[in-house]
């Protein structure tokens, strides 16, 4: 039983972490200015964020296996994680395309990564809430 409560601390802490990143980089999309800046901050963020998720997911599967038990939140986690995933490899790739001479592109990437972690930040608390409601 101690490993399940261990992977269940894991699990939980890590999902925190995840939310700080988040908040991290949508406070450099919100108070970064400069989008040389912004890219080099968000490419090193990046493999952290992903790496996160990762163990977000990988924590999640021990649990919910140990617990023997498909229930409505693990088949609302699994989604969402992959949807993070996703939303993000997209955020990336529009990044790392923009020049520094692209002026428009970037400003509409400053508008673009907002709401993009101000969805990803919605999505992990919702689902967490929904979680701990069910």
């Amino acid at each position: 039983m101690e490993l399940m409560q261990s992977a269940v601390q894991t699990h939980v802490y890590t999902i925190y972490f995840f939310l700080a990143i988040m908040l991290f980089n949508l406070y450099s999309v919100m108070k970064v200015k400069n989008f040389i800046v912004l890219a080099k901050r968000l490419r090193f963020m990046t493999p952290l964020y992903h790496l996160t998720n990762a163990i977000v997911i990988y924590t999640g599967t021990i649990v919910a296996f140990y617990a023997q038990v498909f229930s409505f939140t693990i088949a609302l986690m699994i989604p969402a994680s992959i949807f993070l995933l996703v939303i993000e490899i997209k955020r990336y790739k529009k990044m790392r395309v923009i020049k520094s001479d692209q002026i428009e592109l970037q400003n509409d990437f400053f508008i673009y990564a907002r709401k993009i972690y101000t969805i990803e930040i919605m999505v992990l608390v919702s689902v967490y809430i929904i979680s701990k409601v069910f």
